[in-house]
């Protein structure tokens, strides 16, 4: 994590991470004002407050209730060495908590990282550069020049120089990155979350039998990501971005709708037209792109090669952006290697779907197959000792395609987790669906897994398969679990061997697809220095519905986007236009802004926490229509999750409305008991909002300039370190 300090007055300080900001003094003793705690005091409180955390931890998971554990750190200092300290920390505990659990909380205290951390010893490196932003070494751990040449199945060169290589293209983009979680919690199975430190919403996560190869697998994925913008989705890029030389890509074209609003006859071709728009609905508006939001130029569309004939075909950024999530998207030491990986990928979700969806029974693996692999098998093993029964299955729907599966159960709680991987490589496949179950996971974790089901609907609903998409945490049918198998077991094997083998498994995989009767779309991208692809196969890769290019379109951020960051500038007329369009935009109101108009807020902001609702209800408010302003009050109140101060400000709120309405009923009467209830504060803020003094309470003003936006500003900077060297890759290229 990066911790950036600004010097203040005096001897106060400033220190800023992610979106927070925290403020140190010293003692009026030492010459500070006593403002604020000082740097060792934070440091001090660090360790009880992560005591603390894992208590919570521990008792939420064991539905123990808190509220009377006490807990306390006193630090004990050693008269002849001030540097050396003992950290006392003492739990009260309730008598009706058993012992078992007493035992279980003292070890949970004993995780604690901050804790782990000074026991261990950090390293300290010092040193002077000539600017912060443009130091960008990456931030890692691992010596790529050791001497040591490890090689993995479908890796094209050693893990050490993949990740050497990785790392220097990353740090050539001014990107820092950090490692920041390693997890290995049975044996042979490693996963790790690694950031941009100047721009924490780009992460990854990797996975893999080694660290070494958990880690290349996390850089991999987040120079596939830069390439294909990923990271980027939904957002909005800012004004000089979008009326740069080229938004996306050097080589987009944008397209302008024909009359009546009809499709481009440039973009897309008819096998891809009568997936995309099997009903005619589909218009040239639903397909502006959401980045740029610069509708005057038409659609933004990328070049994709068609696999069957070596044309040619347009592709709408927008659909690629609502349709693909990150499916089917790698980077790779070669062009085959990425084509493999992305290949895979897109059979493992498929394959997936198809078992899900169906309610299919696998086959299970038999012993003497495992017993191949010990390594894996030490994994299962592991977790089998923790006390999780793991079934591991074949999920090749007898031989015909290269997936497996990996379930884990927990009896603890009755959730049920199924993990699947895919390569041309049976261990291959099976070591990605153990690795994948615990990627980012502990134990505790889960315990969260959700509860099979024998509700069919539960299990074909589109959300069900995006959150298995994203994290595996989606719903299992219950006749997943039978003994009675759909298929029979098969070791099957797609893989190939000596030096041009991920071609020849790319030529393999690719003719699955062509076996039946896909078409499938390439781009290859090389502009950061890396070699990417994207792979799109239409009618089989997508995650979302087709339907959402109509129907839930992320270009809706277009019909609000400058006018709510514009809000404190719009008159009343522009208000009730804005407030028609929310109405009627068949959005939930409980779809927080951040979403609809792609713009990061803080999320310790009254921004961060704005919902349609409350945007709604704080412009019934501006336009001082209070009866309709009570109604979405007494709504916010009873469902919207918020901070206590937003709750208790919407609370006096509802009183005070609550008397306007009433004409029996006089302000003037209630205001001094609701001040002593309220505080003089708030209350300046709820009559100023009814008034007419203050509106748009807690929301700070902003343009589509982003100002005061540090959190976006920094995604945008980030995509402008991917714009600058694109740029620059086409001019060397002449």
């Amino acid at each position: 994590m990066e911790i950036k300090v600004n010097f203040l007055d005096n001897l106060r300080l400033e220190a800023k991470f992610d979106d927070f900001t925290v403020i140190a003094d010293q003692p009026i003793r030492y010459k500070g004002d006593g403002s604020a705690p000082g740097p060792f005091d934070y440091f001090l409180a660090s360790s009880a407050l992560c005591a603390a955390y894992f208590v919570k931890l521990y008792c939420q998971t064991r539905d123990i209730p808190t509220e009377n554990i006490r807990l306390s750190q006193n630090n004990i200092v050693d008269p002849e060495n001030r540097y050396k300290q003992v950290f006392k920390i003492q739990v009260e505990l309730p008598a009706d908590i058993s012992e078992k659990d007493r035992q279980g909380i003292l070890r949970s205290i004993d995780r604690c990282t901050v804790k782990k951390v000074v026991q261990t010893g950090p390293d300290f490196v010092i040193e002077e550069v000539e600017s912060l932003d443009a130091d960008a070494q990456a931030l890692l751990m691992l010596d790529a020049d050791s001497g040591t040449r490890t090689r993995i199945p479908g890796k094209d060169l050693p893990l050490e120089e993949t990740i050497a290589a990785m790392s220097g293209i990353l740090a050539g983009l001014g990107m820092k990155i950090e490692i920041a979680s390693w997890r290995n919690i049975v044996p042979n199975v490693w996963s790790l979350h690694i950031r941009d430190a100047q721009s924490p919403m780009c992460f990854t996560n990797g996975k893999g039998a080694t660290k070494e190869s958990a880690l290349a697998s996390a850089l991999g994925e987040f120079i596939e990501r830069l390439n294909c913008n990923f990271f980027y989705n939904d957002q909005y890029w800012g004004e000089d971005i979008a009326n740069a030389k080229f938004v996306h890509y050097p080589d987009e074209r944008w397209f302008k709708p024909g009359p009546r609003d009809a499709l481009p006859a440039e973009i897309l071709d008819p096998y891809c037209r009568a997936i995309y728009d099997p009903e005619g609905e589909l218009r040239g508006s639903h397909l502006y792109d959401t980045n740029s939001g610069n509708t005057a130029r038409g659609i933004c569309s990328l070049p994709f090669v068609r696999q069957s004939d070596g044309e040619v075909v347009y592709f709408p950024s927008n659909l690629i952006e609502n349709l693909y999530l990150s499916n089917g998207m790698s980077a790779g030491n070669t062009l085959a290697e990425a084509q493999v990986q992305c290949l895979s990928e897109i059979f493992e979700r498929a394959v997936k779907r198809e078992i899900l969806e169906g309610e299919l029974c696998l086959p299970d693996v038999p012993r003497e197959v495992l017993a191949k692999y010990p390594g894996i098998l030490a994994g299962i093993q592991g977790l089998e000792a923790q006390g999780f029964p793991v079934l591991v299955k074949d999920a090749s729907l007898g031989g015909e395609f290269p997936v497996m599966c990996v379930t884990l159960m927990n009896p603890r709680t009755g959730g049920v987790f199924a993990s699947f991987g895919a390569h041309p490589s049976f261990e291959v496949a099976l070591e990605r669906s153990l690795t994948e179950l615990l990627q980012g996971r502990s134990f505790e974790g889960l315990n969260d897994l959700p509860q099979p089901t024998f509700e069919s609907h539960a299990l074909t609903e589109p959300n069900n398969f995006v959150e298995h998409f994203i994290d595996s945490s989606g719903v299992v049918s219950w006749r997943f679990f039978s003994t009675r198998a759909d298929f029979e077991f098969v070791e099957w094997d797609f893989s190939a061997q000596g030096e041009e083998a991920n071609a020849e498994e790319a030529a393999t995989l690719f003719g699955l697809l062509e076996g039946m009767g896909k078409e499938v779309y390439l781009a290859v991208y090389r502009h950061l220095g890396a070699t990417a692809c994207r792979i799109l196969v239409p009618g089989y890769s997508e995650i979302y519905p087709v339907e959402d290019l109509v129907w839930d379109n992320t270009n809706k951020a277009l019909a609000f986007r400058e006018d709510i960051l514009n809000l404190h500038r719009l008159d009343d007329r522009a208000l009730k236009a804005l407030l028609k369009r929310l109405e009627n935009c068949e959005v939930d109101d409980y779809t927080d802004i951040t979403t609809l108009i792609g713009i990061e807020f803080d999320d310790n902001t009254a921004w961060g926490q704005l919902t349609i609702l409350e945007l709604k209800l704080l412009i019934q408010l501006a336009l001082k229509k209070f009866e309709g302003a009570k109604e979405l009050v007494e709504a916010f109140l009873q469902y919207n999750d918020n901070t206590v101060e937003r709750g208790l400000f919407y609370q006096a709120l509802n009183v005070v409305l609550e008397v306007l309405l009433d004409s029996e009923l006089e302000l003037a009467d209630y205001e001094a008991n609701l001040r002593r209830m309220f505080g003089d504060a708030r209350m300046d803020a709820v009559l100023g909002s009814v008034e007419g003094s203050v509106r748009f309470f807690g929301l700070t003003p902003t343009s589509l300039k982003l100002e005061g936006l540090d959190k976006h500003l920094r995604l945008v900077e980030s995509y402008k370190k991917l714009h600058a060297a694109r740029a620059r890759a086409v001019e060397a290229a002449g």
